[in-house]
């Protein structure tokens, strides 16, 4: 099989953000699974570094990766799981956790805006 030095270093870096993700985030391998549409044996590989994320889950990893950073800047980092899973009457009544799985992280990260801004109390 021959591999890409390229490819590697970017595999890599993939499967180093789902271990960021689960301990900056503090989320279980089955959230991490949930907000990529990755199996959780799937996420367990990229957390032993034995897999890769690609394509459109290394998109929704990325993504959730970025919003788990802002969140951990605004709210208790621990917190973090149980206000992903949290229906949320500015998204609809949705749970973030499931908006972002579809891709739709900008809807997150505007309600994040909110919590970001100085005038939040």
């Amino acid at each position: 099989m021959l591999v890409s030095c390229y490819s590697l270093p970017v595999a890599t870096a993939f499967a180093e953000e789902a271990i960021h993700i689960r301990e900056t985030g503090r989320l279980s391998d089955r959230d991490i699974a949930r907000a990529t549409g990755a199996g959780v044996s799937t996420v367990g590989a990229w957390l032993r570094r034995t897999r890769s994320p690609r394509g459109e889950r290394a998109e929704r990893l990325a993504e959730l990766s970025a919003i788990v950073e802002r969140l951990a800047r605004v709210i208790e980092p621990s917190y973090i799981p149980v206000w992903l899973h949290k229906p949320v009457a500015a998204l609809d009544d949705e749970k973030p956790i499931d908006v972002l799985a579809k891709g739709e992280w900008h809807r997150v990260a505007r309600l994040i805006s909110g919590l970001e801004s100085p005038t939040f109390s």
